[in-house]
């Protein structure tokens, strides 16, 4: 490999708010701190894999405003030298999420406005004008013109992924959590035409139609097994990953399965939990494009997750991928049960 790749799908302003606590209806909650930042999976695996390699093709690929969200978007891309952003359509309002989040536990809730976005399509990629190895795409469910009935491949997603897959690019998908039971119906038509699905328990678990928590929110690592062997056998071509807080699970395309424990962070490290998914998802995809194993890949992904962590931005934690690894070797793991 090395046209690198083409990132499509979501450029969203994150505006996040910090809180001590979730209000509950009728009541209000104060606003500690509010701070912009960049979001959507475009921005997010777009920052993350030029920080990894500042010298890494990359292609975005999008549909943003013409306003000041969007100008912030263009300007705070345009500062990589490496990014090609003549694939970024603007017309209409950008799309913006609130993200509010507690201090204390970091947990996060978002109220997403889906703006010009929302009516990202097929014909928004030109084929004939990529120029890449990979093409990764997302989010299912943030893309409701994509989330469409399609009478020939399912959904217009599992169309656009085919598309790509005949001019000879390799593909990824990513999802985003929702609540609700869309997973079995929407996901399953794309995999048939995805070389790489990289998602967290929640996802794939909905996805797969298992769930990998028990009432207790404890990880059930024992059936992470079948639930990969059940992706895999929707047509993902080459691996499906699943990422969680207790760790990295992976099935290769010779069927070999990898189970890796994340980083033990210490207090105080972690500033911020958005994008990190992201970031886990971007470290493991350059690691299958430099032609690691998929064991490597994974540890590029939790490294990455980790440095995401450290920093409120989703991207603004990451480091040169040597810096990441270096991480990796340096911090105790946590001990999967």
């Amino acid at each position: 490999m090395g046209k690198g790749f083409a990132i499509a799908g979501n450029m969203i302003v994150d505006v996040i708010k910090m809180i001590e606590q979730f209000p509950v209806r009728h009541e209000l909650v104060s606003i500690l701190d509010k701070s912009y930042t960049l979001g959507g999976l475009v921005n997010n695996v777009l920052g993350t894999l030029t920080r990894l390699d500042p010298d890494l093709p990359i292609q975005a690929i999008s549909l943003i405003g013409e306003d000041t969200e969007g100008d912030l978007i263009i300007d705070a891309q345009s500062q990589f030298k490496n990014v090609d952003l003549s694939l970024v359509q603007r017309r209409g309002i950008t799309a913006f999420t609130d993200v509010l989040t507690e201090t204390e536990t970091k947990a996060r809730t978002f109220l997403f406005y889906p703006g010009s976005g929302g009516e990202f399509d097929v014909d928004d990629v030109p084929i004939d004008k990529l120029h890449c190895d990979i093409f990764h795409v997302g989010y299912v469910f943030l893309l409701p013109q994509l989330d469409l009935p399609d009478p020939e491949y399912g959904t217009r997603m599992a169309r656009l992924l085919h598309r790509v897959q005949q001019a000879d690019i390799l593909t990824s998908l990513d999802v985003v959590s929702e609540v609700g039971d869309r997973y079995t119906k929407v996901v399953p038509p794309a995999l048939k035409y995805t070389d790489f699905f990289i998602v967290n328990e929640l996802e794939s678990g909905k996805t797969a139609g298992i769930d990998l928590r028990d009432a207790d929110g404890r990880l059930l690592i024992e059936r992470i097994p079948d639930v990969l062997h059940t992706l895999k056998g929707m047509g993902v071509g080459r691996w499906v990953v699943i990422h969680a807080p207790e760790g990295g699970f992976g099935l290769d395309e010779n069927g070999q399965y990898i189970q890796l424990p994340s980083l033990q962070l210490p207090s105080g490290f972690i500033k911020g939990t958005v994008g990190a998914g992201d970031a886990f998802c971007a470290g493991t995809l350059y690691g299958a494009y430099q032609g690691e194993s998929m064991e490597r890949s994974i540890q590029m992904g939790i490294a990455a997750a980790a440095c995401s962590l450290s920093e409120p931005g989703g991207a603004d934690g990451v480091k040169p991928i040597a810096d990441v690894m270096q991480l990796y070797q340096s911090m105790p793991k946590q001990t999967l049960g």
